[in-house]
């Protein structure tokens, strides 16, 4: 494998993107090339922070560069992935991957066709706490997760779902890995004309069950699972990067039931954002397989929008596609 840095873009460079481009610039396997983003002022900016050139449309991009990192808004996923992978480009596109199944599907098939590496950007996958759970062999029989956050206004054109439940519907949908069979939804509207909180049932073929809670209108900010298995059980808290681990050992005499075994495990401020990026490289390299690949990306997505369209419909409100604007004006 060739030891020349990749030449990398980042198209949007708000608060995401601005990260995004730091650690291209950071690492020595990439070369940051430019940036992209329809503020003139805000690509120009970052560029400068960087040493790299600013431009305002990604379309001047393409044929020179290798990869690029979208955290465009949602609804331009698609049509600025979908130019890079035909242009060749390995793509790390933020999460959601687009917006409808349709347009995911159009993207993997299209990555598949240019033999390019096209990943989403679902961030807690890189967790330390997960990464080390990842390490041993797991059974879920039932899980449970909470997301709760302070209200901002950010990201409130999309439900609270799509804001924030994304996140545990991939983790949840990847450590299973068995087909989805029923799912159940309810949720309210409190502070914004979308589903402010949500709680979703996710039945699988394997007989595990999930439940998963997320609110963007909590007084505190939490992020926990926790996995229930044979014999134990282990929990997460994504925000603090703790893994605590309970299983059960031998046999008390006294009592005559099995000692519960417990270890907690802590892990230092790690950079989950560059240790993506680095996934990201080391799979157009061909060192790893991609982490979050397109199909992990449109599995959580399809079923984001099933949970969204099913508590639009208990709420009796109007759905996603419903809302969007017909025809033109």
């Amino acid at each position: 494998m060739s030891s020349t840095p990749l030449r990398c873009a980042v198209i949007g460079v708000g608060h995401l993107g601005r990260w995004h481009a730091a650690k291209y610039a950071l690492l020595p396997e990439t070369e940051l090339v430019a940036v992209a983003d329809s503020n003139a002022e805000t690509a120009q900016r970052v560029a400068a922070e960087h040493g790299c050139a600013a431009v305002l449309d990604h379309r001047e991009l393409l044929g020179r560069v290798d990869a690029v990192s979208i955290a465009a808004p949602t609804t331009l996923h698609y049509p600025i992935a979908r130019d890079f992978i035909d242009a060749g480009c390995h793509v790390l596109v933020e999460k959601p991957i687009t917006t409808t199944v349709e347009e995911a599907d159009a993207l993997n098939l299209l990555a598949n066709q240019h033999g390019v590496v096209l990943q989403v950007g679902h961030l807690e996958r890189f967790n330390a706490a997960l990464r080390r759970l990842l390490e041993t062999p797991l059974n879920p029989r039932f899980i449970e997760s909470h997301r709760l956050a302070p209200f901002k206004p950010r990201a409130t054109d999309v439900s609270v779902v799509l804001d924030l439940m994304i996140h545990d519907i991939d983790i949840v949908l990847d450590l299973v890995n068995a087909p989805l069979i029923d799912l159940r939804a309810s949720g309210a509207q409190i502070l914004t004309s979308d589903i402010d909180i949500v709680n979703a049932r996710l039945e699988f073929a394997n007989g595990c069950v999930a439940n998963l809670t997320s609110s963007r209108v909590s007084t505190k900010s939490e992020r926990r699972m926790r996995i229930f298995q044979p014999h134990g059980y282990a929990s997460i808290d994504f925000q603090n990067r703790i893994l605590s681990l309970h299983h059960l050992g031998d046999e008390d005499p006294e009592i005559g039931v099995p000692e519960i075994l417990s270890e907690e495990l802590a892990f230092d401020d790690a950079d989950a954002l560059l240790a993506e990026i680095r996934a990201f490289v080391a799979a157009i390299r061909g060192e790893q397989p991609v982490v979050v690949g397109g199909r992990a990306g449109q599995r959580a997505l399809e079923a984001a929008i099933r949970i969204t369209d099913l508590v639009y419909s208990n709420l009796n409100v109007m759905t996603r596609d419903e809302k969007r604007p017909q025809g033109g004006g």
